[in-house]
């Protein structure tokens, strides 16, 4: 093994492997280094992967790759104690070939990711840590791993080692992350038939679906639940700020358990096998923490650069398109044979001319105007299910004395005045 690479990756997600496979393609020498006993290993997400990125590295990639359900529907959900407000979106063109998004197994497909990027002649050490970035006259040029003589030295280095992204607070690119800028989600993976789940979710034989779950799943703290259906496993899982479960001294997994227990979810889980449990942190930090992103002889790439759209729930397709911005940056470098930051901005540049950038700024506010106005999750969304629950009831009361007792309900607390000014902060801070 060569001393010296072109370009070493740290961490070997998808935003690392996105990045390696894009260098590699282009005839550069890659090393990837991933602490984990694989790729994969410690990628917890069963959740969904959007066609689109992907495709933009590995042309007709769903072809070959080990996939779940391609998702048709997308359902989403305004949950209160033992009810449920249903709205979503089922279209049959996202049934035919190319597909839209499927669901996926990480620990698979990331294997199955890295295998491709081998094969265009990266290397991929596995169960390797890195422990700093080596640094000559402000510049960083390598890598020192914990492994004997584990010095590994390249023109660039690529940070793609997760939300913690140690290596880039080491540099000084972003200080320790808030709770409030991290959730920790816990889902865990439910075993059953493949025809039971096409059955229960009323689904084409082969096809797949996702509800995304606000309010009650979360017992009113900000984050979200959900539900995919793999091709024989339902992936079920709830999300919510660390500082929030800090404060309400919730456990995560009591979180889950209520979700499990709700009367809505009950039916699609019934007499399944838990298999595989998980915990993972998501970076929720948005536009507004996104770290530093180039440096003389670095990169940072994925969730170490706060990529993930919280409100959508999308990480690994932002995840992958830095990736990839990334490995378009080194390949300029390299042919012009300057690596500082002034050389690698354009991968800067070009993320923020990207959707990446454009849907994070969006929704920038968005996050800490729920976490510090606690009625959004705690009366507006159960005011939106008690308000449903009145008008659809037949009882011999008049839909006007309906109306009158939905308002005095939902004013119980609040005056007309502040429950507009509250939506008005919604929709400002998601127009």
């Amino acid at each position: 093994m060569p001393e010296k690479f072109d370009a070493i990756v740290v961490g070997a997600g998808v935003a690392g492997l996105a990045a390696a496979y894009k260098m590699a393609q282009g005839g550069l020498s890659v090393v990837v280094i991933e602490r984990g006993d694989y790729p994969g290993a410690k990628n917890v997400m069963g959740g969904v992967l959007y066609r689109s990125m992907m495709e933009e590295l590995i042309p007709e990639f769903w072809k070959e790759a080990p996939l779940e359900r391609p998702v048709v529907e997308q359902r989403f959900w305004f949950m209160d104690t033992d009810s449920v407000v249903s709205t979503g979106y089922k279209g049959q063109e996202w049934a035919r070939e190319p597909y839209n998004c499927f669901t996926v197994f990480r620990g698979q497909f990331d294997q199955w990711f890295a295998r491709k990027c081998t094969e265009a002649g990266a290397v991929i050490i596995n169960e390797t840590v890195v422990e700093e970035c080596l640094l000559e006259n402000g510049r960083v040029v390598g890598v020192r791993t914990n492994r004997p003589e584990g010095e590994l030295y390249a023109n660039v280095v690529v940070l793609a080692d997760g939300v913690n992204s140690l290596l880039g607070k080491q540099l000084g690119f972003h200080q320790e992350w808030k709770p409030q800028q991290v959730a920790l989600a816990v889902m865990e993976e439910l075993k059953l038939p493949s025809e039971v789940i096409e059955d229960r979710f009323n689904l084409d034989p082969g096809m797949g679906t996702t509800i995304e779950i606000f309010g009650g799943g979360t017992l009113g703290l900000v984050g979200t639940s959900f539900i995919y259906t793999n091709k024989e496993h339902i992936s079920i899982g709830v999300g919510a700020l660390l500082s929030q479960i800090r404060q309400a001294r919730v456990k995560p997994y009591d979180l889950l358990e209520n979700l499990k227990k709700h009367p809505a979810v009950r039916p699609f889980i019934r007499n399944a096998e838990p298999v595989e449990y998980y915990a993972h942190l998501i970076p929720e930090g948005g536009y507004n923490a996104i770290p530093k992103l180039v440096g003389n002889g670095v990169l940072v790439v994925g969730d170490a650069a706060q990529l993930v759209n919280g409100i959508h729930r999308e990480g690994s397709n932002l995840a992958m398109t830095s990736g990839r911005l990334a490995a378009e940056a080194v390949l300029r470098a390299h042919q012009i044979g300057e690596f500082d930051a002034r050389s690698l901005s354009q991968y800067e540049e070009d993320l923020r001319n990207s959707f990446v950038i454009d849907d994070l700024k969006k929704y920038k506010d968005s996050s800490h105007l729920f976490e510090n106005n606690t009625r959004y999750f705690n009366e507006y969304l159960p005011a939106t299910n008690m308000a449903l629950h009145e008008m659809l009831t037949v009882d011999g009361t008049s839909k006007k004395d309906k109306q009158k007792l939905i308002m005095q309900r939902l004013l119980r607390d609040s005056s007309l005045y502040s429950v507009g000014k509250d939506l008005y902060h919604a929709w400002k801070a998601m127009k």
